[in-house]
């Protein structure tokens, strides 16, 4: 991934915002740089193509998706796909927990069933954990390895 669409899915997280619209984007992922501002919208377009983006509503106002997320995630940042009133969902949040804050992680919970793409990709596999980026368990999560994925992840 380029440096300019990673700079524009991060600025979802500095701002802490769920949907930005275009002359954000341009304002803080392009900064004071002419050249680089103008290269906001054609990047935007690219990572809605990709999915990494999504259009909300109308206009040119964008969320970012799961995908988009995952993108840019650092690699202690640990992603729980789960749904209500699984007990393997349960069994795995309960599991990590410990070893996450043992290490000073945080945990990003996500219900696949309010997301029709993620329900979709995972309805009889949850749970399912990344960190970062990488799929490190699915179905069942095996502490010692979990701890040694978090071990070998640079902060």
């Amino acid at each position: 991934m380029d440096e300019i669409s990673r700079c524009i899915l991060e600025v979802f997280d500095e701002l802490g915002r769920d949907t930005l619209d275009l002359h954000a984007l341009m304002e803080i992922a392009g900064g004071s740089d002419p050249a680089r501002r103008d290269n906001i919208p054609g990047a935007v377009e690219l990572l809605v193509r990709s999915g990494a983006l999504d259009l909300a509503g109308g206009g040119d106002v964008y969320r970012r998706s799961e995908q988009g997320r995952l993108a840019v995630a650092k690699p202690r940042d640990v992603t729980l796909y789960s749904r209500p009133k699984c007990r393997l969902c349960d069994e795995a949040r309960a599991a990590i927990l410990p070893i996450l804050r043992e290490f000073g992680a945080a945990l990003h919970e996500v219900n696949i069933d309010e997301d029709k793409e993620l329900r979709e990709l995972y309805t009889n596999d949850v749970p399912v954990v990344f960190m970062g980026s990488r799929e490190v368990a699915r179905h069942q999560v095996d502490t010692v390895k979990f701890r040694k994925a978090l071990e070998d992840a640079k902060s």
